[in-house]
């Protein structure tokens, strides 16, 4: 009779699902890397990994033979718990052998002793595709041979028990981290860091700065500075995005624009702009966002691609946490009133008049500050932004020159809609801000309506809104007061000036986006990380940032400010 114990442990092991062999690879390189790729699915192909991809599709089918050969032959087992496809199967002396293919060097027994060796994940690796091609076949596999194409040799794996015994011990570490809800630590080895394909996203350095005492904290250097794609904005109607092959074609009445893929990191759709379902599949695959928005700039959609549920899960159970919310808020509400501050103190500088007429403003918005620093509720910590802002917009027209028409200034912050020019060009440029964070959150893989500050009282996503705030004058106030300030703004072409409120016209928003995108691609200093990015990859770090919060490596969030 069979023991009631032994029977829920086998059902447990059968209903675990299997493992792909190449986890292995990803397990004995860093157990965090494992974790982000394997539990989370978090993956970032680089150029090693594509440089990869290219040597199996082109050299590997090529390495035949007059021999019985297997090539890309999937193999699967239950009982080892691991699958893949192993590169080639051959006879070799009477036996079967697994081979694998490896684009780089091989290991070296010691700088004197030049013997080629199987770096530790490799022999791994090809021993799990051994023992599966020995269960496939029902023969025994007692050699694995792995090719380093780059140093043009071959290595011989023994596949005994003790490396059987590796794996078996292998796939249960690996079962173990798929069972928790924690992420391993960062490795010591910094130099495994920066070969890693997922530093973007592990953020090792930004991590083990929030360790170190301030005045003795590293510089970070891993995170990219610059944006790889850029966003493509169809303003045009009609206008219709198709797809041909890897590329997008943006038809119009009078002409056809065709963009490589590759280089789009999102479509945004303005007014009656359509788009192929066929182009949509192609941008899912390839990662890249669909959003669709107003003529005024209002989203209104946007595809969205799967959840991660172990961040989800991270997510919702640290903001259903008060204390966390209020602490994350605490510090969005006082990053946004000192970048106000700030904005204003630099923007009347040498201006004596500018600076005498806001001072009662300037007086003000500190004490909001330094309340907010202190607050201990939401609720007070709106009223010291409303506060906050209230002001900030009141001394606002002082931050433009005297050349700047009386039409362009504002009468008071109005939004819904905007009554008058200023207004118009503000609400743009946070609706803008408003897609990209949207945008970057979803590609992060976070919730956008679980948020820790704002509300769900409309259709908006509360984490929009609250990391959002941080971006308002950096991202558009700002730049906005400095082409007001060069002239760059018409009164009647860039304007649609209607009974009760005011709207960009094709030409004006055009020349907002292309304000808003040239901003993006400008570079600054992260005060945190002592890295100078560009302002669009300053909101993804800004969000990466803010998931370490509940992930165990909290302080980094919410640190950016301007000089």
């Amino acid at each position: 009779m069979t023991d009631a114990s032994e029977t829920a442990n086998d059902f447990t092991t059968s209903e675990e699902p299997p493992i792909r062999v190449m986890a292995l690879h990803a397990l004995l390189y860093c157990p965090r890397l494992f974790y982000l790729e394997e539990v989370e699915g978090l993956y970032e192909a680089d150029d090693r990994v594509y440089a990869g991809r290219r040597l199996h599709e082109e050299r590997v089918p090529k390495l035949d033979d007059d021999s019985r050969e297997l090539r890309s032959f999937e193999v699967s087992s239950d009982s080892i718990g691991l699958f893949g496809k192993v590169d080639a199967a051959r006879i070799r002396d009477g036996g079967w052998v697994a081979y694998e293919h490896k684009k780089g060097r091989c290991k070296r027994a010691s700088s004197s002793d030049k013997t080629p060796m199987a770096w530790p994940s490799d022999r791994m690796q090809v021993a799990a595709y051994a023992m599966l091609l020995e269960e496939q076949l029902g023969q025994s596999v007692t050699e694995g041979r792995i090719r380093y194409h780059q140093d043009n040799v071959t290595v011989c794996v023994p596949i005994d028990d003790a490396i059987r015994a590796e794996v078996h011990a292998a796939v249960e570490m690996m079962r173990q981290l798929r069972r928790s809800d924690d992420r391993p630590p960062v490795t010591d080895n910094e130099k495994l860091c920066r070969r890693c394909s997922l530093r973007v996203v592990c953020l090792p350095e930004e991590e083990r700065i929030t360790t170190q005492p301030e005045g003795e904290r590293d510089r970070a250097t891993l995170f990219p500075s610059r944006r790889d794609r850029r966003t493509l904005h169809v303003t045009t109607v009609p206008a219709t995005v198709k797809r041909s092959a890897r590329q997008l074609h943006i038809e119009t009445e009078e002409s056809t624009k065709k963009v490589p893929m590759e280089q789009v990191d999102a479509v945004v759709l303005y007014g009656g702009a359509q788009i192929t379902s066929q182009a949509i599949a192609g941008c899912v695959y390839e990662k890249i966002a669909v959003q669709w928005v107003t003529a005024g700039g209002r989203v209104t959609g946007m595809v969205e691609t799967p959840g991660r549920v172990r961040q989800r899960i991270r997510q919702f159970t640290a903001l259903t946490s008060p204390d966390v919310c209020l602490q994350l808020a605490r510090v969005t509400v006082v990053a946004k009133i000192q970048f106000q501050l700030q904005y204003l103190l630099r923007g009347t500088r040498g201006n004596e008049n500018a600076r005498a007429a806001v001072q009662p403003d300037i007086e003000m918005i500190r004490r909001a500050v330094s309340r907010a620093e202190k607050s201990e509720s939401i609720d007070s910590l709106r009223g010291e932004e409303g506060i906050a802002a209230r002001h900030y917009f009141a001394s606002f027209n002082h931050l433009l020159t005297d050349r700047v028409a009386e039409s362009l200034r504002m009468n008071g912050r109005t939004k819904h809609p905007p009554r008058d020019r200023l207004n118009c060009l503000l609400s743009f440029g946070y609706s803008m801000i408003f897609g990209l964070v949207q945008r970057t959150i979803l590609t992060i893989g976070l919730e956008p309506s679980f948020g820790y500050f704002h509300q769900p009282r409309s259709t908006a996503p509360p984490l929009v809104m609250d990391v959002m705030e941080l971006f308002r004058t950096l991202l558009w106030e700002m730049p906005l007061v400095g082409s007001l300030n060069r002239g760059q703004w018409d009164e009647t072409a860039d304007f649609e000036i209607c009974p009760g409120h005011v709207w960009l016209s094709d030409e004006g928003r055009k020349k907002a986006i292309k304000l808003f995108e040239m901003r993006l691609t400008e570079s600054y200093r992260h005060p945190h990380t002592e890295q100078s990015l560009e302002y669009g990859r300053m909101v993804e770090l800004e969000l990466r940032l803010l998931e370490k919060e509940w992930s165990g490596a909290s302080g980094g969030f919410g640190q950016l400010r301007i000089r």
